[in-house]
């Protein structure tokens, strides 16, 4: 597995051009790796949200792992072609094995990108998957309804970006006492740093209408079940973008494919919270060294 004893490596920033469009970064790198993982967020992209996760995730595979997360909003076909350029710009010229690691609707993302290059991706696992519109979500409900109404998102993007405006100390302190109440250092930074911006959350709502349209449709079941021995999910218990009526319809589609349910009360935004990030690094360090890393 590479080196098995080594100081804790920080995730590092760093811009790069694909296709065009400068994309940011966040990057554990390995001396020598035995494989990549390219961890993919669900909307809204931001990289920082996702530092502890992939810190610890690093640490659990014993520094044997190059680990890239990417950031970059667009519509939800644009995302896909995004990861697909960016594998085709930075590993065309590697041998060492990719594996995708998605969250929500990073989940997704992954699954399509790994359609798309079977012959680079080896392993995918989807982190609280958002595979399908859940119809008995009011929450999704209300944002499908304020997604398609640009005025809406206007308005909401105004008020996220007013927050932007204020001493970042009392912006931390707001978020840290209403939504962020449970949240860690990291998460709160984040928030304050990139979500309370007008464009960002344009954005946000604008890659939220392109999934409502798309999700829609049913997930590919032939390529799940063609493809079983090399996807996992991990599932939440009360988590309205995973429900566990898709944990089941899963479970019925592709019964030989491997799935969790994570019983531990961490959320959908597990990476929000330390604890939550540790538990899922751990998970899927877990999936890796038994499904890749073993078969050796």
């Amino acid at each position: 597995m590479g080196r098995q004893s080594f100081l804790p490596e920080a995730a590092n920033f760093r811009l790069c051009n694909v296709s065009g469009f400068t994309t940011e970064l966040l990057e554990v790198r390995s001396e020598d790796p035995t494989l990549h993982v390219l961890f993919i967020p669900g909307n809204p992209g931001v990289i920082t949200f996702y530092k502890d996760f992939l810190e610890s995730l690093y640490e659990l595979l014993g520094g044997s792992m190059s680990d890239w997360e990417k950031g970059r909003l667009f519509s939800l076909q644009e995302q896909i072609d995004h990861k697909v350029d960016f594998i085709r710009q930075e590993m065309q010229d590697t041998e060492v094995p990719i594996i995708l690691v998605g969250h929500s609707i990073g989940s997704y993302i992954s699954i399509k990108v790994f359609q798309k290059s079977p012959k680079k991706v080896i392993y995918c696992i989807g982190l609280y998957p958002f595979l399908k519109l859940n119809p008995d979500s009011v929450q999704q409900s209300i944002i499908k309804k304020l997604a398609r109404s640009s005025i809406a998102c206007a308005a909401v993007s105004f008020i996220m970006a007013s927050l932007g405006f204020l001493p970042s100390r009392l912006s931390e302190f707001i978020v840290a006492k209403s939504i962020g109440k449970s949240w860690s250092r990291t998460a709160i930074e984040a928030t304050c740093s990139h979500l309370l911006k007008y464009h960002t959350m344009q954005n946000v709502l604008f890659m939220a209408k392109t999934e409502f349209e798309k999700l829609s449709e049913e997930p590919e079941w032939a390529f799940l079940k063609t493809n079983r021995s090399k996807i996992a999910f991990l599932f939440g218990i009360d988590d309205h973008w995973g429900p566990l009526k898709m944990f089941e319809e899963i479970s019925g589609q592709v019964p030989e494919i491997a799935l969790s349910i994570e019983r531990e009360g961490h959320t959908h935004a597990f990476c929000c919270t330390v604890a939550g990030s540790t538990w899922v690094a751990q998970h899927v360090a877990s999936l890796i060294k038994d499904k890749i890393l073993t078969s050796d």
